[in-house]
């Protein structure tokens, strides 16, 4: 194992919110190598043997655990691909927290390719955030490419956060879920890019079993000449509601493509797309400058509190 230098704590601060040694079951990576890890009585980790990545198995019934998987990126032109795979047993309720940060300092893109697959058995509950972030001075890009994979069992839930708010170049998350009866998702991203920086959000989720539901929300901030891709499609194959929703700032030069929509396959799926995008209205940026801030501050304010 490698020992984190202060770089990477900063990093792993930002992406995990942790400033020290986590309770419970985790596993640090840095620069492609293991930084740390710890098991519990109820949650195991091990090292997968075919290719780069890790097995995260939770007993049938834990309560109230978490798991901590950050990855930090401060060597420019590491590029890596790892596999997660999470294997939630029946009655579970948990919290897993991954994330990836990339400080590059250098002349050499750095990038991090990360596939997660989750199977979540029956009446299984799980709240999943996951965070990117970079920083550097570097004219070497960072790169986070994403994929996430949903199976989930009847009665089961899974809340997601997907943040992405600061410094990532490039960015393509792909998100796929297929949900049994009764099973319900709630996915909640945020996202802002600045500069030229590019951030292409595709989900598609399926609803296959009766009494199943999605609801699939993005809010996003395009500035300066970024360009952003919401591409989200909810599946209905029985009894089911679903629901995707783009919500969207644009500011300078910035592009935004929003491209919600629905597939019914059954009389009995109940679908629902909305998606608006638009700049920040004048009046509330009168009404902040009116109580003492700049037009820079109102704005700020404004953006911070839409991307809570």
């Amino acid at each position: 194992m490698v020992k984190l230098d202060e770089i990477q704590k900063r990093i792993i601060a930002e992406v995990a919110d942790l400033h020290e040694v986590p309770m419970g079951a985790y596993n640090f990576r840095a620069n492609g190598e293991l930084a740390g890890r710890n098991t519990t009585e109820n949650i195991d980790i091990q090292t997968k043997q075919d290719k780069s990545g890790i097995d995260i198995r939770i007993k049938p019934g834990t309560k109230h655990e978490s798991v901590h998987i950050p990855v930090v990126l401060s060597a420019s032109g590491l590029k890596e691909t790892v596999y997660n795979d999470f294997y939630v047993g029946e009655d579970c309720d948990v919290v897993i927290v991954a994330g990836c940060g990339i400080d590059n300092c250098g002349q050499q893109d750095s990038q991090h390719d990360g596939v997660h697959r989750f199977f979540i058995e029956k009446n299984a509950k799980v709240k999943y955030v996951e965070k990117h972030y970079g920083s550097g001075d570097g004219a070497g890009k960072r790169i986070l490419n994403p994929v996430t994979e949903v199976y989930m069992q009847e009665g089961s839930s899974m809340e997601m956060e997907m943040v992405q708010i600061k410094g990532v170049d490039s960015t393509e998350r792909t998100t796929v879920a297929e949900l049994a009866a009764g099973a319900k998702l709630v996915v909640r991203e945020r996202l802002m890019t600045h500069g030229e920086q590019k951030a292409l959000s595709g989900y598609r989720v399926s609803l296959n079993g009766e009494g199943s539901s999605a609801d699939v929300v993005s809010r996003s901030v395009a500035r300066d000449h970024s360009y952003q891709k919401f591409d989200a499609c909810v599946i209905g194959n029985t009894a089911c509601s679903g629901h995707t929703e783009c919500d969207s700032i644009i500011m300078d030069q910035g592009t935004i493509l929003a491209v919600p929509s629905l597939e019914a396959n059954s009389v009995d799926a109940m679908l629902v797309h909305e998606a608006a995008i638009g700049k920040i209205a004048g009046d509330q940026l009168n009404k902040l400058m009116t109580l003492g801030l700049t037009a820079q501050e109102a704005e700020e304010q404004i953006i911070n509190g839409f991307l809570k």
